[in-house]
């Protein structure tokens, strides 16, 4: 088989969380480009329509759907609006995410929870919403959840976010489990530094140039560069692929301190 046509989601509905910016934003237009219906679900309307308004200009299809993924009645009603307008979400990227910085034992407990439900909590809910969904309409999907190299390995000031991440690669492997019989893959993809919005400012700085001289690709992830893992993970190419964590970070989390 071509992989033009291994890769090829045509029929497919897809639904990605936190598509108002960055990688959310890349990820729907990967799907939209290979032919997917992508619902695109975040909290800043505005954006989305203007996402919305550049993905049918090229041809392809999306509706933008306000939602946030805290609230588990919202995002039912945005499976709905994504159903109602396409037909069964067999597609769920989990993208939504917050991040924070600051020493452990500093941290106030509301920003902890904040971090956890966001990241972890809303990871699963969502996931459950679409698995439900595809079971009782008898149809195979995909689930792909964002982790990241955090939830692999340790870093200070992050203490919030490398837990729900790590929280993130096990919930993966749990639902992969429990639904593989019945069609549903689940998998998650680990980013390592990437430039968007949430750190830009920290990753042109000094700092960021540290951390960039440690990874042995010798740079941060590129607009693109998780297309192949997301299309891998969604696709028919990936039909026998569940309950693992694609790393994508330029080789960061097998850099040996000596």
């Amino acid at each position: 088989m071509k992989a033009a046509e291994l890769f090829d989601l045509k029929g497919k509905v897809a639904l990605v969380t936190g598509a108002s910016s960055g990688l959310g934003t890349q990820f729907a237009h990967a799907l939209a480009e290979n032919d997917a219906a992508v619902a695109l679900v975040a909290r800043r309307a505005d954006r989305l329509e203007q996402l919305k308004g550049r993905i049918e200009a090229a041809g392809g299809r999306a509706l933008a759907i306000e939602g946030d993924v805290t609230d588990r009645a919202s995002m039912a009603h945005a499976f709905d609006k994504a159903e109602s307008a396409f037909g069964t979400v067999t597609i769920l990227v989990n993208n939504a995410g917050v991040a924070h910085s600051g020493r452990a034992i500093d941290l106030p407990e509301e920003e902890w929870r904040r971090v956890l439900g966001t990241n972890l909590d809303a990871v699963f809910y969502c996931a459950q919403e679409a698995a439900r969904r595809m079971l009782a309409a008898r149809k195979k999907g995909s689930i792909v959840n964002v982790a990241s190299v955090l939830g692999l390995s340790a870093a200070k000031g992050v203490v919030a976010y490398a837990t729900a991440k790590a929280g993130v690669v096990q919930v993966t492997k749990a639902l992969a489990l429990e639904l593989a019989f019945k069609g549903v893959r689940v998998n998650a993809i680990a980013p390592g530094w990437f430039v968007t919005e949430i750190n830009d400012a920290y990753l042109m700085s000094e700092a960021g140039e540290k951390i960039k001289r440690d990874i042995p690709a010798g740079r941060f992830g590129r607009e693109g560069d998780l297309d192949g893992a997301l299309l891998l993970l969604a696709s028919d190419a990936g039909s026998y692929i569940t309950g693992t964590t694609i790393v994508v970070d330029g080789g960061q989390v097998i850099q040996i301190k000596g």
